[in-house]
């Protein structure tokens, strides 16, 4: 194999077999109804268990089933893999697995040179390749001359592994995956164990495809072990990653954040009402908490995003903890029922797993262009806490950090993350619960005011009390209408709005003092060139640093968690540098609030392709901040502010 590399490693040279290599990525691709992304995902479960740290990222159509073989419905997995730290998916592949000819057209050209390219020679006919767009076969036309290429038979192959369990011919294809599946844990010096028990566990009302597809599994194994292929045909092994002991498993950013608000609710001393409506990216979490009512929470589909929103609300005031949860263009519709939220001062959690946009956009690609949305978009002077989780596991304590600041504050919290965390999975350290501090909440008993309840009437942080429904003497009006000072009662006067419109503005702003201080992740606390990120562009931003920081470039990274309100120091360390790089994917959100709220002259780099950065662009973007540093091919140049430039595609 030629060169195996990890996210934040220069390529190496090829790998003997047996050797041991550092880091590796890898790409299955194939049709929508190749099982890429069980395979994908089994792949990482044997890495996983192998002591490895990964990142993952599924990529895949928003067509529910596109046409068999075209190039708009290739669904595709990749993963990095390493015996040190991987904080991203990695650049480019080193292992391209492509079942048809369409999946080889759409991701041939992202695997790296000298890399590896493995066919299904049998899905490479005329029919194939014509809806692949291609005049002839490029297994023949020498167009993959910059690659290795292992092309064989996986279909016919597939058929004679299963050929003893009496399977019609297209079920016995749909083992076609587990065979290719059984080549790459060969390749890689994966356990089949794991996965035996997997499929024995899946199929169990049908143990005759748990037999096949393990008979599929084994085959695409044994081929590996002994067909003595020459050429480029490789096994690798990677070490186990160090870790601090402890107990670890994978984890998507949905399963972090369903566990996340389980934990937060938990340690409120709450039960959790869910209120949801099924969209891309974000149904996962009705998925994951459906499955946990053992933990005081209970799950309600509703009959669409605002009924989700509202009857979230209406369990808050009823003294649970409400959730909801949605993409963009769910957000939207949610948007008047989030300013009752903000109008009757109720917690709440709303979570927005990003999404391409507007309208229905990008479904199943990633993007982080809600930020305005969360921030601003509400009618009226409507603030609320804005917090941003950077990866799957930081999820976790991203959500029950919303869950605190909804309740220690009486206010709904916008809790954003993104198609690529939502969907991608990395190890995670399994948190000590002795370790979690608790936040109780505490319902107003009894009457705060000499002979009657001020439902308004707020503490010395601008926080009004909570009260449960049906609490003797405790009777009080709540509703989306202005209400006066201390009691709450309906009152239109320009005065009381002026002081409300005030006093829920100081209130959300003095959040910023109960939440840690922003922190410079990598670098000093100075210097020429800081670059800002938030949420997802921590992995490749993180990496990108790092390297230059190797060429000796004066430049660091601060990532933001909490969006607003802003940390009370983050002002301060902005000033410290003499630029400022802040990589988004959208057109400029993120800078466009710092310039705001800092007057400084932060300066863009914007992707909106639906993809994750990759860590050359933001080290190209670095290197034009310096000049007269030794490697160095940048200089003094602004970066522009335009899109980054997209690779040329032949259109279908």
């Amino acid at each position: 194999m030629a060169t195996i590399s990890s996210d934040d490693r220069d390529a190496g040279p090829a790998a003997p077999e047996g050797a041991a290599v550092e880091a590796v990525v890898v790409r299955f691709a194939g049709d929508s109804g190749d099982g890429m992304q069980l395979t994908g995902g089994q792949f990482t479960l044997s890495t996983a268990l192998a002591g490895n740290d990964l990142a993952t990222f599924p990529d895949f159509p928003a067509e529910i089933r596109a046409p068999q073989g075209t190039l708009f419905g290739v669904s595709a997995f990749q993963i990095n893999f390493g015996s040190s730290e991987i904080t991203t998916v990695g650049d480019a592949p080193d292992v391209l697995v492509a079942m048809n000819p369409a999946a080889l057209k759409t991701n041939i050209h992202a695997l790296k040179p000298g890399g590896m390219v493995i066919v299904d020679i049998g899905e490479f006919g005329k029919r194939n390749l014509e809806k692949a767009k291609y005049a002839e076969s490029p297994l023949e036309d020498g167009s993959l001359a910059r690659w290795d290429v292992l092309a064989f038979d996986i279909s016919a192959l597939t058929l004679e592994a299963v050929k003893p369990f009496g399977l019609g011919n297209k079920e016995a294809l749909r083992c076609k995956n587990m065979w290719t599946l059984g080549l790459a844990l060969w390749m890689f010096d994966r356990d089949r164990g794991p996965l035996v028990d997997w499929l024995n566990a899946k199929f169990a009302k049908n143990p005759v495809l748990a037999e096949a597809n393990i008979a599929a599994l084994n085959a695409g194994h044994a081929y590996g072990e002994t067909a003595e292929l020459a050429g480029p045909m490789r096994r690798l092994h990677v070490d186990p990653v160090p870790s601090a002991p402890g107990l670890y498993r994978t984890v998507t950013g949905a399963e972090a954040i369903s566990l996340g608000l389980v934990a937060g609710c938990r340690l409120a001393g709450l039960p959790m009402f869910f209120g949801g409506y099924p969209i891309t990216p974000a149904s996962a979490i009705l998925h994951h908490l459906v499955k946990m009512k053992e933990f005081g929470v209970t799950t309600f589909q509703a009959e669409d995003e605002i009924a989700a929103i509202c009857s979230a609300i209406g369990a808050s005031y009823a003294g649970q903890l409400g959730v909801t949860s949605s993409s963009g263009p769910g957000i939207a519709l949610k948007g008047e029922a989030m300013g009752l939220a903000v109008m009757t001062e109720l917690p709440l959690v709303i979570v927005n797993s990003q999404r391409g946009g507007p309208s229905t956009g990008l479904p199943t690609k990633t993007e982080q262009s809600d930020l305005y949305q969360a921030v601003y978009g509400r009618n009226g002077d409507a603030p609320l806490p804005v917090i941003a989780a950077r990866s799957p596991a930081d999820a976790f304590p991203c959500a029950i950090e919303a869950c605190r600041i909804a309740t220690a504050f009486m206010t709904p919290v916008i809790l954003l993350t993104d198609g690529y965390i939502a969907n991608a999975s990395e190890p995670w350290q399994v948190p000590d619960p002795e370790t979690f501090e608790a936040f109780p909440v505490r319902f107003l008993e009894e009457r705060n005011g000499a002979d009657r309840v001020l439902p308004y009437k707020r503490d010395e942080r601008g926080v009004r009390p909570w009260i449960r429904p049906g609490t003797p003497g405790l009777m009080h009006r709540i509703g989306g209408i202005e209400k006066a000072l201390d009691t709450g009662n309906i009152d239109y006067a320009p005065d009381v709005h002026q002081a409300q419109t005030d006093a829920r503005k100081a209130r959300i702003d003095g959040i910023a003092s109960a939440i840690p201080p922003q922190d410079i992740c990598l670098g000093e606390d100075s210097g020429s060139l800081l670059v800002v990120g938030w949420g997802s562009t921590f992995g490749p931003i993180h990496q990108a640093v790092r390297r230059a920081r190797t060429k000796g470039l004066a430049v660091s990274h601060l990532h933001v968690r909490h969006v607003w309100p802003l940390p009370p120091n983050l002002g301060t360390l902005l000033a410290e540098f003499e630029h400022v790089l802040v990589p988004e994917m959208n057109t400029g959100q993120l800078k466009t609030l710092l310039r705001d709220r800092y007057l400084v002259d932060a300066v863009s780099l914007n992707k909106t392709s639906g993809q994750p950065f990759a860590i050359a662009e933001l080290e190209d973007a670095i290197a034009r901040f310096f000049d007269d540093v030794a490697g160095n091919e940048g200089g003094e140049v602004e970066v522009n502010e335009t899109q980054l430039p997209a690779p040329e595609i032949e259109r279908p």
